[in-house]
């Protein structure tokens, strides 16, 4: 079998060879965006938006370049709607507290999911304890898609925000969002969606989801840890309030108050993570140049091969639906007898990495009954070697484990 040709842009597998499937965790970066990273740094290492002196003036110009190449990437309507965050986790945040606390009012009703990862659960929690909205929780059918009567029973014209992941990190399910934000609009609310799981593995064009808000982190998508997006529509954003204050989201300050900068900066207090964002534009372009159809085809492929193997092996249970192409390159499963931990131990010791645990999603596992599970997940740069590796590895667990059909 031929190595999968991306394979060799990523050094980690030169420097520590495995079977790399945990990319829902975060993606492995290509030489292109570590080079980036080190070349802001090596070259172009000033504080951007406040110098006019010229080293400034080209990180300010790389830092903006890169507000670009994310517009472009989601299809926003202006790079003003482009804010540069920590991570998915602070972009949710900064749209709970900004907005969630600002307009959403007691009788209000927010409707999520029990699928969701805690960071777009935990601040509609907040909102809602707050403000004494009630949080209403949609729950999926076996193979994480929601009944037309779920929807219809639960999404009211008391509904004013939709919090959804557009694809789950436990199911690999892709949601509705088009139509959900359909109904939420037609109750003058609002939608906003995780899109952690999304933007890396699909194209997600916000103007043709019809979407408000959009939060995702840079490490999913082979960019440096510490950058992440939220696009916000521009008539939201400007109406609602920082939610930091400090330097370079001003525009002036007295000492007895002050006025806010104009969109994005009003949203982007203290020295901003340059460098990220400026690995975050390789990523993009280095995702680019490989296209989603590619992405698609590796992981639907691969992960066919796994649901062949583990039929196979009755003692191994899948999350989700039946049909390999709808888990955008997520597997979550169980092995009878055998905790999620022993089972990723035991392929460690084989060079595999897979993620157990509850995966930052505990209302779904105890949806689904279960305490925990493995979870195997792909991205452009795995190959048949990664999964023929993983499934030797996944035979010998219940022989390890004292069983005798291992």
């Amino acid at each position: 079998m031929p190595e999968n040709r991306f394979k060799k842009d990523f050094p980690i597998f030169d420097n520590k060879p495995c079977a790399y499937l945990d990319s829902a965790a975060t993606a492995q970066r290509p030489e292109k965006v570590i080079e980036a990273e080190r070349s802001f740094y090596a070259n172009m290492n000033a504080n951007p938006l406040r110098g006019l002196y010229e080293l400034s003036m080209e990180a300010t110009e790389a830092y903006e370049a890169s507000r670009i190449a994310v517009r472009d990437l989601v299809n926003a309507g202006d790079e003003a709607e482009i804010i540069f965050t920590r991570n998915a986790s602070e972009s949710l945040n900064l749209v709970a507290y900004s907005y969630g606390m600002n307009f959403i009012c007691e009788g209000d009703e927010i409707v999520t999911t029990v699928m969701e990862h805690h960071s777009n659960m935990l601040p509609w929690q907040m909102v809602a304890e707050r403000t004494g909205a009630k949080l209403i929780y949609l729950e999926p059918e076996k193979d994480g898609s929601f009944s037309e009567d779920e929807l219809g029973r639960k999404i009211t014209d008391r509904c004013k925000l939709i919090a959804i992941a557009q694809v789950s990190n436990v199911l690999g399910c892709v949601n509705p969002v088009k139509r959900l934000a359909e109904r939420v609009h037609a109750n003058g609310g609002i939608i906003v969606v995780d899109g952690a799981q999304s933007v890396p593995h699909m194209k997600v064009d916000v103007r043709e989801l019809g979407i408000d808000f959009l939060a995702f982190s840079g490490h999913k998508l082979m960019a440096p840890f510490g950058i992440g997006v939220l696009y916000g529509k521009r008539e939201l954003l400007e109406k609602m309030p920082p939610f930091m204050t400090g330097g370079e989201m001003i525009e002036y300050v007295h000492l007895d108050g002050a006025t806010w900068a104009e969109l994005p900066h009003k949203f982007e207090a203290g020295t901003v993570n340059a460098a990220g964002a400026y690995g975050l534009k390789a990523a993009i372009e280095y995702l680019t140049e490989v296209g989603y159809d590619t992405v698609r085809e590796i992981e639907d492929r691969l992960t066919a091969r796994i649901f062949d193997e583990f039929a196979k092996l009755p003692y191994i249970h899948i999350y989700g639906s039946p049909d390999p192409a709808k888990h955008t390159g997520i597997v979550a499963f169980t092995v009878d007898g055998v905790h999620p931990h022993d089972i990723a131990s035991i392929l460690d010791a084989d060079k595999v990495d897979i993620r157990a645990g509850h995966h930052c999603a505990q209302p779904l596992m105890d949806y689904l009954g279960v305490g925990n599970t493995a979870r195997a997940s792909l991205y452009l740069y795995n190959d048949e070697s990664d999964v023929d590796r993983f499934i030797e590895s996944i035979v010998k667990v219940r022989k390890i484990m004292g069983y005798g059909d291992g």
